[in-house]
């Protein structure tokens, strides 16, 4: 592997290990680099004790490498969990005898070496939960775990194209599904980069599985199940996904890797995407009583792998230690994605929650109309947002996959109309994978663009209105395009006895590393705003108690009634204040949309087509 192969047998390695599919892998640059004589040869052994649950060792074995190099652990542009901190006993072995391991920043170690030659040790002690785990991070039990990813492996600093092998060396009896390549050892697998490393975990245990194929490709179902796991209709769970599988083939016309994981965990909440994978919490009991939620959150998470992995937003580069930038796209990555888990959750005959596109479209004018935030920031900016700080929309609250969906709704039927119904969103999304499923990111305005060129019309207005700017939509103006019309009503929300419910739209937080309760105002109309709290004050005290954890404000609050008043001492800039909120009820608007009574036969038309899901 230290020698160059010909540009044809590069070509091939990259087609065949999905390289040229994921966008954060630089494959031009590959077909240079990847055996370049300078780069360094990279072997992990991962080791897990069954006597030993709370960590799990790491050895890195590396040639061809300096006397003085770096590594670091990845940075997720979205989930930074920042496994850094729980690395333990970080030691290195060089050639003639003990190297050094200097910490230089969080995530950042300086290795002195001799010889070319390094063995890194180190241990990734498991953090303790609090509450329910998160699928895609790190765990171990007695029966399985997930281990691998940004929360295992350093890499080699400027070496990110770098190919590596990972063994594992895991207790008896134990399964493994990864994404990684595998190898003629049904315990080692391939990585064709650091990118492809870390962004495929490896699950482990005791699990139950099940496979399918589409399109000549293989695909796995996998389920971890707790100890008193409830049994679930698999049979049902393993059809539905196979039929998303088949419209997700349908829309692009083919499947882009070379194999799929859904890898299912009892016990865990959250899902997240990779390239050939995804990681979903999957609670028995839950799929026990309705698949419909599980379904929706694979649909999301599945549709990811176009739309975020390779479709990906400028933003999203090569994998690195730093924190990536803030991302302008997020509206379209997130939202599109939103807007194709239902479209293509009904294509499939799946259950969805709304009973009908129309349902599901007065639903989202009405989630969207109710959210004063989308008409003071922009789609861009509410998608820098998205992972930004709390509080970078000050005392709003926004969702950047309620914006992108509701205007991708909208772009739809522009497109419809545009085009006598020959066209739809589906062609936006083949002509974006068309131009940016490999190195290049896309800016909004690329995705301007692509409607244009699938429309034949001008949709600058509409972007310069809704995405780089934050004016009000003229659902009315779309809507009448498909046959449609809609009556928009503001109604007090009611408790369940009929009575004004109460206004509690806050929420606590706490930063990293604080000790802190914050508060966060989700509208600055709302009583709390109108008493004067603003995100991010410092919760001292609620009705004279003092609040030592962010989960004692909502008991504080869960039996206020409108007329009642809180009373918080709350610390800011220039000491403590006391602030009284009188509990007022609230609004929320009320959306209908029917067919217009006197359609045009091109109206009717698209809305059959629309309705129909097509």
């Amino acid at each position: 592997m230290q020698k160059k192969f010909y540009v044809a047998t590069l070509t091939m390695l990259i087609t065949l290990t999905g390289l040229a599919q994921h966008p954060l892998k630089h494959w031009t640059e590959a077909m240079e680099m990847r055996y370049d004589m300078k780069q360094p040869i990279v072997d992990y052994l991962l080791t897990v004790d069954a006597t030993d649950l709370s960590s799990f060792a790491i050895e890195m074995k590396l040639r061809n490498v300096p006397d003085s190099f770096r590594v670091a652990m990845v940075a997720h542009p979205e989930y930074d969990d920042r496994y850094w901190r729980f690395v333990k006993d970080f030691s290195v072995e060089a050639k003639d005898g003990k190297g050094k391991v200097i910490r230089e920043d969080s995530a950042l170690w300086k290795i002195i070496t001799h010889g070319g030659e390094a063995v890194l040790h180190y241990r990734i002690h498991l953090p303790s939960v609090d509450g329910i785990r998160s699928s895609w991070k790190a765990f171990l039990t007695a029966t399985g775990g997930l281990v691998g990813g940004p929360h295992s492996f350093m890499y080699v600093v400027g070496a990110t194209l770098v190919p590596s092998h990972v063994t594992l060396n895991i207790p008896a009896g134990w399964g493994i599904a990864t994404g990684l390549q595998p190898t003629s050892d049904p315990n080692t697998f391939f990585a064709p980069s650091v990118g492809i490393l870390i962004d495929d975990p490896i699950f482990i245990g005791k699990f139950s599985n099940w496979s399918f194929t589409v399109d000549n490709t293989p695909h796995r179902l996998i389920y971890w199940p707790l100890p008193d796991a409830k049994s679930f209709d698999t049979a049902m769970l393993l059809s539905s996904i196979q039929k998303l599988v088949q419209q997700v083939s349908l829309l692009f016309g083919r499947l882009s890797y070379r194999d799929y994981n859904f890898m299912l965990q009892d016990g865990a909440v959250g899902s997240l995407e990779h390239n050939n994978s995804v990681t979903v919490g999957a609670q028995s009991s839950q799929l026990a009583n309705g698949q419909t939620g599980i379904l929706s959150e694979i649909a999301h998470e599945y549709f990811h792998t176009w739309n975020l992995v390779r479709i990906h937003p400028v933003e999203y580069g090569d994998v690195s230690y730093q924190t990536p930038p803030l991302s302008k796209g997020l509206w379209f990555s997130e939202g599109l994605t939103i807007f194709y888990a239902d479209l293509l959750s009904r294509r499939a005959g799946l259950p969805v929650f709304d009973s009908t596109r129309l349902f599901h479209l007065e639903n989202l004018i009405r989630r969207y109309s109710a959210t004063p935030a989308y008409l003071k920031f922009s789609a861009e900016k509410i998608s820098l947002a998205s992972y930004g700080p709390i509080g970078m929309l000050g005392d709003y609250s926004a969702s950047t996959h309620l914006q992108g969906e509701v205007l991708g709704a909208m772009l739809d039927l522009i497109i419809r109309d545009a085009t006598n119904g020959k066209r739809s969103m589906d062609d936006v999304m083949r002509k974006m994978l068309e131009r940016f499923s490999g190195e290049k990111g896309f800016i909004s305005k690329d995705i301007e663009q692509a409607v244009e060129d699938v429309c034949g019309c001008n949709v600058h207005r509409f972007f310069q209105d809704h995405v780089y700017g934050n004016k009000q939509i003229d659902f009315a103006k779309y809507l009448q395009l498909s046959g449609l019309q809609y009556t928009m009503e503001w109604k007090d929300v009611l408790a369940n006895d009929g009575k004004p419910a109460p206004d509690l739209r806050v929420f606590p937080y706490q930063l990293p590393g604080e000790n802190i309760t914050r508060i966060g105002i989700t509208n600055p109309s709302g009583c709390w705003g109108k008493a004067g709290l603003h995100t991010g004050d410092i919760i001292k005290t609620v009705n004279g108690k003092t609040l030592v954890a962010a989960s004692e404000f909502r008991p504080q609050i869960r039996n206020a009634k409108p007329g009642d008043t809180i009373s918080m001492d709350v610390e800011r800039q220039g000491g403590i204040i006391n602030i009284k909120v009188l509990i007022s009820g609230y609004q929320q608007p009320v959306v209908h949309i029917s067919p217009i009574s006197a359609a045009t036969e091109k109206q009717k038309k698209l809305y059959e087509q629309w309705v129909s899901g097509k």
